[in-house]
């Protein structure tokens, strides 16, 4: 069916040329350029589900084959402790910390670019509580590690074993939840009021006189393995909050991850890096020997595997899905067809690296096995002044699979990581650009996968059952709004990018043909809201002056069949996931939201940037733990009032234009037919009367789409529309009308 709907497109494609070379109409070359992007989008989307591909994981035979499993660093990332509060944070940690994988194999590193004493207090709370569910997940087999979601209703059946029914599993089971309530409370009560106040001083003094984007950095090892190889210990747990000063480019999140690098490079230099997002719980706790079944697979995993990526899925979603974000039918056709190309694409959370290919090590290079020692010089140019962290990096590149320190002592890398850490150090390095995560996009994990991509590494996507990791999805149009305009812009920015552009990289680079294709359909996130609001003000500039918008005669069958079999199609792949008809018309409602408000909002960002109006800024996506439903139940719009709520945002202005252009356009049409009919004139005036019905029709699909919109007119507070935005929006419409009839 993908074929017939190019085909088709095709067919409207050719109809436009020859219609426009007999009779050129400006309006008509619009419709052609428009609708030729959305073919070429289209041939970006089927491209990437041909050769779809699923990797079936036996962690059992890794056991078997590798006598000694590879230490992994654990990344965890948060920004700001109100948006992403704290217990969240912990919740993620303490699950982190409790995968079925030797404990003095793993080294969490918590990233606080927020600079928040509550973030550490959490944790240090969190380490407590960790000696004793550690041991409770390992010895009775608990398969939900992550305390708040193990003990809310949906799970009461649910991620135990055979201990389950036994006295000493009860006492125990009843024993963790009283001491997690006691966290949770603790940690509740430093955020609505603050720190108790006995630990102000000492190990929080350093947070005395700091701002979020004015401070030192701030390191602190919460807690430190020494060598307890035993299933009770606990691994690694370090605090890191970098140096952060105004007049000093700390570039968002890659910055961090970045610094997280370094840190860790010092500390530990694990082979393997784990990075997640602070919502992101751990849902499969054998996950990590999944992935390292990947990654030690001598055939082709330790050859061409560079990262394998793990799909995010939400809990607690809203009730169908009315905000479009589960993108649960993406994962499932998209991801894993381009997982059958050179691999998933990165996507920021839940993935498995080779520290070696974030150092920017090539396949070739890898293949050679032991590379020969490389020059300290060539070393510090990339790596920084830090000598630490050049002879870990250096044991790294090299290959060798010893520890530069078999007896690890996290305690003396303070000094270096201190160094490292430090806002200035990156000056005149590789770091964000010959190695790292990459610098010059807000969404920096699309970046960085390219750059390992144009290497030509492979990925792989790792699907075991249950799921490996679990998070929010953003609850509330505004903030699902903010996360989709960065999209946008990073996309473009991407493209921009003079080494990453993905032409370039196919060209001059290793990136596959069809992968191109797959960076291509996700760059356009960037560039379809132009092409999608022109398409749009055409359709209504046709309305108002009374014009050919769709073919007329039987021509006009074609964009009807196009529509209708597209329409099949989606709705098909759906019910093929076993979702409902709800769920997909509120996926296609959103989508027209989404493209024309917040990434059309993030297209003209990126417009202001090169014309060097304004930067891009980061939003960060507020993220609420107490949002999701508890007990795992679908909430539905009224169980949650954030679900359409509106603010002074500029990027509800372009979706509020639309709905009242295409207002002012039925209304006009309305009129202009009734004086048709009194006046005794052919309606069909210089238009076929089916076309007018389609041109109305597609007007009145709009309308639909933007109901809420439309609703939030009418109301008041944060359900509501600011005036100031409804203000803007009539003043745009009306101009827009005006230059209408003034072409008339």
């Amino acid at each position: 069916m993908d074929v017939l709907i190019l085909i088709l497109q095709l067919l409207l494609l050719g109809y436009r040329v020859i219609s426009l070379f007999n009779n050129y109409t400006f309006h008509w070359l619009v419709a052609l350029i428009c609708e030729s992007w959305f073919t070429l989008c289209w041939i970006f989307a089927i491209t990437t589900q041909w050769n779809p591909a699923v990797i079936q994981t036996y962690p059992e035979r890794l056991l078997q084959r590798v006598e000694e499993l590879p230490a992994i660093d654990l990344f965890v990332t948060t920004a700001d402790a109100v948006l992403e509060p704290p217990i969240m944070t912990v919740n993620t940690v303490l699950s982190l910390l409790a995968m079925d994988y030797p404990s003095e194999k793993l080294a969490c590193y918590v990233s606080d670019d927020g600079c928040s004493p509550l973030t550490l207090y959490a944790l240090q709370e969190a380490s407590k509580f960790a000696k004793h569910w550690i041991p409770f997940c390992k010895n009775f087999n608990v398969q939900v590690r992550a305390p708040f979601k193990y003990f809310s209703h949906d799970n009461q059946n649910d991620g135990y074993d055979d201990h389950s029914s036994t006295q000493d599993f009860k006492q125990q089971c009843l024993r963790m939840k009283d001491m997690y309530d006691n966290l949770s409370r603790r940690i509740e009560e430093a955020c609505t009021t603050s720190i108790p106040s006995s630990r102000l001083e000492g190990e929080f003094a350093d947070f005395s006189n700091t701002q979020r984007d004015n401070h030192p950095t701030i390191i602190k090892i919460i807690r430190e393995n020494k060598k307890e190889k035993h299933s009770e210990g606990l691994p690694h747990l370090i605090y890191i909050s970098r140096e952060k000063r105004p007049k000093h480019p700390h570039h968002y999140k890659a910055g961090a991850m970045n610094a997280l690098t370094k840190v860790s490079g010092l500390m530990t230099n694990a082979p393997f890096i784990l990075n997640v997002d602070c919502d992101m719980f751990v849902n499969n706790p054998k996950i990590a020997l999944h992935a390292m079944s990947v990654l030690l697979d001598p055939e082709k995993g330790q050859k061409e595997v560079a990262f394998v990526q793990c799909p995010q899925q939400f809990y607690g979603k809203l009730k169908n899905d009315p905000l479009g974000n589960q993108m649960v039918v993406l994962f499932k056709y998209i991801a894993s067809g381009i997982a059958g190309l050179q691999g998933p694409l990165y996507g920021g959370t839940n993935c498995f690296h080779r520290r070696k290919v974030i150092y920017g090590l090539s396949p070739h290079e890898a293949e050679k096995g032991n590379m020969p020692e490389i020059p300290e010089k060539k070393l510090k140019q990339e790596f920084g002044a830090s000598k630490e962290l050049v002879n870990s990096a250096a044991h790294v590149l090299e290959g060798r699979t010893d520890s530069p320190n078999n007896d690890i002592n996290i305690s003396k890398s303070l000094e270096a990581a201190n160094q490292v850490t430090n806002c200035g150090y990156e000056y005149s390095t590789g770091w964000g650009v010959q190695i790292g995560w990459k610098y010059g996009s807000v969404v920096e994990d699309i970046l960085t996968g390219l750059s390992i991509h144009k290497k030509g590494w492979r990925s792989e996507f790792c699907i075991p059952e249950p799921m490996a990791f679990t998070g929010v999805a953003p609850v509330g149009l505004p903030a699902a709004m903010s996360q989709q305009k960065r999209w946008a812009t990073g996309m473009l920015e991407i493209f921009l990018n003079k080494n990453y552009c993905p032409l370039l990289c196919t060209i001059f680079g290793k990136l596959h043909f069809r992968q191109f294709l797959a960076y291509m359909w996700i760059l356009n996130w960037g560039f379809q809201p132009i092409f999608e609001v022109s398409y749009v003000c055409l359709l209504t500039f046709c309305i108002i002056t009374n014009t050919n918008f769709l073919p007329q005669g039987p021509a006009l069958l074609i964009p009807i069949t196009l529509v209708v079999i597209h329409m099949l199609y989606t709705l098909s792949e759906y019910l093929a996931t076993k979702l409902s008809i709800q769920e997909w018309w509120n996926n296609q409602r959103m989508s027209r939201i989404y493209i024309m408000n917040a990434r059309f909002s993030g297209f003209i960002a990126m417009i202001l940037k090169l014309l060097r109006i304004s930067n891009t800024v980061f939003d960060i996506t507020r993220k609420d733990q107490n949002n999701a439903s508890s007990d795992g139940e679908n909430l539905s719009d009224d169980d949650n009032g954030g679900t359409f709520t509106f603010d002074e945002s500029s990027v509800f202005v372009p979706g509020t234009t639309i709905l009242l252009m295409q207002l002012a356009a039925m209304v006009i049409k309305f009129i202009g037919l009734l004086e048709s009919r009194s006046g005794n004139n052919n309606i069909e005036n210089n238009n076929n009367g089916y076309g007018i019905i389609c041109d109305m029709l597609c007007s009145l699909y709009l309308i639909i789409c933007f109901l809420p919109f439309l609703k939030g007119i009418f109301k008041r507070g944060k359900y509501g529309i600011p005036s100031s935005t409804i203000f803007k929006s009539a003043t745009l419409a009306f101009l827009f009308v005006s230059l209408c009839y003034t072409n008339n």
